[in-house]
């Protein structure tokens, strides 16, 4: 499946499984599917739910930095791509 890069990992909390990603380009909404990848990481899962400033967010947009939750752990700099 062809993948777009929307944005970067810049940090990640053990517990809950949480990444802070950046947002570069594309919009990325609740139901899409992401594939985040890096030297040590390569996940890809549904985004169930995004927060930013622990509001609850539908649509996040270029220059948004949001909470995503994940089901393993990701690092910082891992690139964040949106499945089309």
């Amino acid at each position: 499946m062809p993948e777009l890069e929307v944005g970067f990992v810049t940090h990640y909390f053990d517990r809950p499984h949480v990444a802070i990603v950046k947002m570069t380009a594309f919009d990325v909404k609740v139901g899409d599917q992401i594939h985040i990848k890096g030297a040590h990481t390569d996940l890809t899962e549904t985004v169930a739910s995004m927060e930013v400033e622990h509001q609850k967010i539908e649509v996040a947009t270029p220059v948004t930095e949001f909470g995503l939750q994940v089901a393993d752990r990701v690092r910082t700099g891992d690139r964040v791509f949106k499945v089309t």
